[in-house]
């Protein structure tokens, strides 16, 4: 299973979470899913918004562009990303090429 998909204009990615990481940041791919590290913990959702806040600023784009569609209590969520810019294809795939 691709870790990311195109459906129409949006994307669909797979995410693993680690919560109460040291710094946010991209880890790269893990199996099927993009690893994100954040620093809020896993409580009452706090992580879930957090984790939509930090990739809209990260790929510069507005956070209601950004959806969780699966995974609010787990580590394993999926996204969708509504009007994706260019920019945002190139990275997620240079990431498949690490």
């Amino acid at each position: 299973m691709p870790w990311f998909e195109e459906n129409g204009r949006d994307l669909i990615l797979n995410i693993r979470v680690v919560p109460r990481a040291s710094r946010d940041g991209l880890a790269g791919l893990m199996g099927d899913a993009l690893k994100v590290r954040i620093q809020a913990p896993p409580v009452e959702g706090k992580a879930n918004a957090y984790l939509v806040k930090f990739l809209a600023k990260h790929w510069k784009m507005p956070r209601s562009s950004i959806q969780l569609l699966s995974g609010e209590t787990g580590r394993n969520k999926r996204l969708r990303v509504s009007n994706p810019s260019d920019e945002l294809r190139k990275e997620l795939l240079s990431l498949e090429n690490e």
